[in-house]
């Protein structure tokens, strides 16, 4: 159960094609003996109502963690398929999304984004202090169509969506390394490591 003012639902995308981590699912890949998505998973369900996993694969693996819901669009067209696929499916007015490689979010990512809205808001962007964490969002459901109608017309890039709305920033910037992702092998291995 969250502790913020009104349900939330959560996504964690995992629907990537992940070619910086030579096409491995990114999900499953382990760090510190767990999977990336078990350690976004165990960050973000405590502070949410409801929460589902965006995949494109490893769909069955996926739906012994949660829910999973696919993209409708194919070819992987990126975060924005997923977070229609996401919108669409979600039961509560604000929708949570998170990428599958950060595995050290922050454990009052919902209460702060959602202390951040402002009257008449339709999304929530965490910054770090130093850049926008666009995948990083709290997004009213209500916004649904207007994405599939922007995907339809090919847009792909999820900063030029956001500008189209009412759009305010969290700040984030006293735990920057929260947002740390880990898209590279080179990457989990410089975790590891330290």
């Amino acid at each position: 159960m969250s502790n913020t003012p009104d349900p939330l639902s959560a996504v964690i995308l995992a629907g990537g094609r992940a070619t910086r981590m030579g096409g491995q699912d990114k999900g499953w890949v382990p760090l510190a003996g767990k999977p990336l998505i078990q350690h976004v998973l165990e960050r973000l369900a405590p502070q949410v109502d409801e929460l589902v996993i965006n995949a494109n694969r490893s769909l069955e693996q996926y739906s012994q963690l949660a829910p999973v819901v696919s993209d409708r669009l194919p070819d992987y067209p990126g975060p924005l398929a997923g977070m229609l696929a996401g919108l669409e499916r979600a039961r509560h007015d604000w929708v949570l999304f998170v990428p599958c490689d950060t595995p050290f979010l922050p454990t009052d990512l919902a209460a702060r984004l959602c202390q951040a809205r402002t009257p008449g808001c339709d999304v929530v962007v965490a910054h770090d202090g130093h850049w926008l964490q666009p995948v990083v969002a709290l997004v009213r459901r209500a916004l649904a169509p207007d994405l599939a109608q922007a995907l339809a017309e090919g847009e792909r890039k999820i900063d030029y969506w956001f500008a189209r709305h009412h759009m305010v920033q969290a700040d984030f910037s006293d735990c920057p390394h929260a947002f740390d992702n880990l898209n590279r092998p080179e990457d989990i291995a410089q975790h590891e490591a330290s």
